[in-house]
């Protein structure tokens, strides 16, 4: 009989945010494959659920995922698709012997996440898979908890976005929705800023650093933000 595969959702940091059936099925796993961005690197999403489960008893492993941008419709680089397929392979191992595994990711699974990467690369490979995937609370959910802002009230329109998009594509997005969330916006904050500027929205936006951990910061002056080095987790909200 062979395991089941779980892609865990254990929410944006805060290891009480995590829902109750994402730390059942944690407990009950006994493999964990956690993803790592750096080689020999700690695993946030690990971080997080160690917070709440003990997981002395568990075959925990980490494996690295390297950082590098995946564009829908397009080629993969070569370094990222072998690190899904190798994960692939290590969790098809151990569902043949029969032992579950659950890869825990950072916040949502539906929402640039790994963790769905490495599923369809197990479908690809492991015939019959039983699969599960656990939501969690988003970064997205989260950051507007922090900032006091609603995503979208009445027939608004919200739109979620990676920052990098080219200056183009971004000021007309930023035209049409009420609402714009943009994610990874760490190493792009000038160019944000200086967009928001132009279309008169730099007092419309709000920026949280690291949010629901101890250390999160909720930034209003992006002028100010943009001279800084930013935390890899931080997320801005446009609403006009």
């Amino acid at each position: 009989m062979k395991g089941h595969f779980y892609v865990v959702g254990v929410g944006p940091g805060d290891p009480e945010l995590m829902t109750l059936k994402a730390v059942r099925i944690l407990k009950q796993s006994p493999v964990w494959l956690a993803p790592a961005a750096h080689k020999n690197g700690t695993s946030t999403a690990l971080t997080i659920a160690s917070g709440v489960i003990n997981g002395e008893q568990k075959e925990i492993l980490t494996h690295h995922f390297p950082m590098k941008k995946v564009h829908a419709g397009k080629p993969t680089d070569p370094e990222v698709e072998q690190a899904w397929q190798e994960a692939a392979q290590i969790i098809a191992g151990h569902l043949a012997d029969g032992r579950d595994v659950a890869f825990p990711t950072l916040g949502d699974p539906a929402i640039y996440s790994t963790g769905f990467y490495v599923f369809e690369k197990l479908m690809e490979n492991v015939a019959d898979m039983a699969v599960e995937i656990i939501p969690g609370v988003s970064a997205i959910g989260a950051t507007s908890a922090a900032a006091a802002v609603p995503l979208c009230l009445g027939d608004e329109r919200m739109v979620v976005i990676p920052a990098t998009f080219e200056d183009t594509k971004l000021n007309d997005i930023l035209s049409k929705f009420d609402c714009i969330v943009l994610m990874k916006v760490h190493r792009v904050m000038k160019r944000l800023v200086r967009v928001l500027e132009e279309l008169n929205l730099l007092d419309k936006a709000v920026l949280v650093e690291r949010t629901s951990l101890e250390d999160q910061r909720i930034r209003h002056d992006l002028k100010a933000a943009a001279t800084e080095k930013l935390h890899y987790f931080s997320t801005m909200i446009v609403r006009k």
